[in-house]
Parts: C-alpha cells; structure tokens; sequence
C-alpha cells in the first residue's frame, strides 16, 4: 500500500467516529423524556377520551375564559387550523363551546360549558396523580423545578 493510500485511510472519518452515542444527544433524550410522559398520560386520561393537546386547549380556556382562539393557538403552538379542529372536537363533546366577540364578528372567544367545567374538575386529580409521578421520577419537587428551569431555557 503507498504512503498516499496509508494516509487517506488514516485521514477517513468513520461513521461511528463522528457520530456520539445517542444516549448522550440532547434532542434524542428530550424524545425519550417525552414519550415517557405522554405515555403515562395516555394511560391515565384514557378513561376521559383525553389527548394532551385537549387537555392543554381545555386548561388553558378554564383559566383565560373568553380568550380568542388565535391566543389559544398561540399559547399551544399550533396553527390556527389545527386549533378550529381540536375545538370542534371539544364543542362535539359539548366541553367547549365558540361565541363571536362583540368588536369582531370574524373572531371567536373560547368558553368551558357547564359540562366543560365539570370535566376539567375532574380531569384535575386524574392530571395531579399524572404530574405527581413525573416529580417523583425527576427525584421530587427541587428537580422538577429545575427541570421547568432548563426546559424553559431550551424553548426560549
């Protein structure tokens, strides 16, 4: 073999030299991390009908009642389109409902119906019991503030 073949193959990146072992990748984790949850989620809200986006629409509506559906999309980071759906769907099963603003008729605001108000009391201790598990396996309260904290630092 030349001294030319010798170095080039010296020279030549492998694979498995550049790329790190993916329990090391921050992104990969962040993936893990959240499977994890959403999965304990689905088995807890799976009585409710429950999926995270509703939950999240349906939480953030019992807190900022009467907020236009462009501020809940916003808030969920989704697209307008994808919000009119998850609504519809929550309107169906008569938890939320859409009324036009008084100063513009195009715009919606987002209300809980008396049975939207029921079901998040409840879907409130069913949430707890999910977020309590999650604290205990971030190793308590300290942790998972912590966790807020670099989370919230990733998101920006």
């Amino acid at each position: 073999m030349s001294q030319e073949a010798i170095r080039e193959k010296r020279d030549a990146a492998r694979a498995e030299d550049v790329v790190p072992p993916l329990d090391t990748i921050i992104g990969y984790k962040l993936r893990r991390a959240q499977l994890a949850v959403f999965q304990d989620f689905a088995e807890s809200f799976a009585r409710m009908k429950l999926r995270p986006a509703e939950f999240s629409a349906l939480a953030l509506i019992a807190r900022q009642p009467g907020s236009k559906q462009s501020e809940i999309a916003e808030a969920l980071g989704v697209k307008p389109a994808n919000l009119v759906a998850l609504m519809d769907g929550l309107e169906k099963r008569g938890l939320a409902e859409r009324r036009k603003t008084d100063t513009d008729r195009r715009s919606y605001s987002l209300y809980l119906t008396a049975k939207g108000e029921k079901f998040v009391l409840s879907m409130a201790s069913v949430w707890r019991d999910h977020e309590n598990r999650m604290i205990e396996r971030l190793g308590g309260e300290g942790e998972s503030r912590r966790f807020i904290e670099m989370l919230e630092k990733v998101a920006g």
